[in-house]
């Protein structure tokens, strides 16, 4: 990509976990800044140079890149003519799906964006309640009512949310009950940098259930992977709503909300619609994705696989002490930890001058495209970058 065509994009990319700053802490012109295609696991940039990859999409493909599957089923729908003036029998077919294989969801609605799914989810719940306030645990994307500090934001949206600590019961407790009458939803994921505790997780049913509010599940990120009805059939917790993304289409572009039925039923009462939200492309492919995911037992996959990576990654974490603290996550979704940023940054650009794509943050993904001896390579190109930092 050259300079000038550069120019034309606003911050460089349209997605910012993509601009070299966010992967390699800088703009290093040796290393790759554009792609052109992507197979399995693997990925070339627009110089022609092969890279294996653990960023995948940033989780949004489960199955690999281009699986045959979906890709052909994308085919078929591209032929009978992508959208249209009526709902596709798709969007029943797969709303069916999804709630035979996510326990609690009675009723979806699909948008395109889990950021977009992650707002609807709170408009419902608000339009359940009649309150407004939110509190959340995670990344939910960057729509206003999520927004802490950012610019652009009004003051009064961002009073009505606040945050919420991972896997502390008691500040749960005490957050929730303050909030009381005002509070709509509490909004979590079910892994920030770890699993979530039974204790935490009872609080947050419990005590939504108190206050009248309504529980969502993020399940954008491990949705499919940790299992397929992601982190809540995984670790046992019953969501009033459930939002999901990213593996459900295996990197097309579709999410969904789903959960009880007198909830989800609000769609009648408030707005949620988009034009896009029906084109028969992405739900093909996810209709695809979904029954890949479960003939071929893709979570377990990816769990013994990870796992075989998260034990590379304690393992360097012995060898490199000097650059490496220890490691967060899963073996579904990890990464290291490190002494101060500038050595995630340096790891990153040292892994990817050696041909491999590695997160320095939350999180490096395996697919079903990683075998045993991809993962092996990959911790021999870590094990190797590291050595050259010193």
């Amino acid at each position: 990509m050259s300079g000038e065509a550069r120019q034309s994009i606003a911050g460089f990319t349209s997605t910012g976990s993509k601009r070299p700053d966010a992967l390699f802490g800088g703009d290093h012109p040796d290393l790759p800044h554009a792609m052109t295609r992507s197979s399995g696991c693997r990925v070339w940039d627009a110089e022609g140079r092969e890279y294996l990859d653990l960023i995948m999409a940033l989780g949004a493909v489960a199955l690999g890149y281009g699986d045959p599957a979906v890709n052909e089923a994308a085919g078929r729908a591209i032929a009978d003519g992508v959208v249209g003036p009526l709902p596709p029998t798709l969007e029943a077919d797969v709303g069916e799906d999804l709630r035979r294989l996510v326990p609690g969801v009675e009723r979806v609605r699909f948008l395109k964006t889990g950021a977009e799914a992650m707002a609807a989810a709170v408009r419902l719940a608000r339009s359940a309640t009649n309150r407004e306030a939110v509190l959340g645990c995670g990344y939910h994307g960057w729509l206003d009512w999520c927004q802490r500090t950012d610019l652009g934001v009004p003051a009064g949206t961002r009073a009505l949310y606040a945050e919420l600590p991972f896997n502390d019961p008691e500040a749960a407790r005490e957050r929730i009950r303050r909030a009381g009458d005002t509070l709509a939803a509490v909004v979590f994921e079910p892994v920030v940098l770890g699993p979530p505790s039974l204790e935490w997780l009872a609080v947050l049913r419990e005590e939504t259930t108190r206050a009248g509010a309504v529980l969502v599940a993020d399940e954008i990120k491990t949705i499919g992977r940790l299992a397929l009805g992601g982190g809540c059939e995984r670790f046992g917790v019953r969501p009033d709503l459930v939002v999901m993304g990213k593996a459900i289409a295996n990197g097309f572009p579709l999410a969904a909300v789903g959960g009880r039925t007198d909830v989800m039923d609000g769609v009648t009462r408030t707005w949620i619609s988009s034009t896009l939200a029906t084109e028969f492309v992405s739900l093909a492919a996810s209709r695809a994705t979904l029954a890949e995911l479960e003939r071929r037992r893709v979570p377990a996959h990816i769990g013994r696989v990870g796992a075989r990576l998260l034990d590379g990654f304690r393992a360097l974490v012995e060898r490199h002490p000097r650059h490496l603290r220890g490691v967060a996550g899963l073996p579904e979704m990890c990464c290291f930890l490190y002494h101060d940023e500038a050595a995630g940054a340096r790891l990153a650009v040292e892994a990817a001058r050696r041909g491999l794509l590695f997160k320095r943050g939350a999180y490096n993904f395996v697919s079903l495209a990683h075998g045993e001896s991809d993962v092996d390579r990959a911790l021999d190109v870590l094990d190797q970058a590291l050595g050259a930092m010193g």
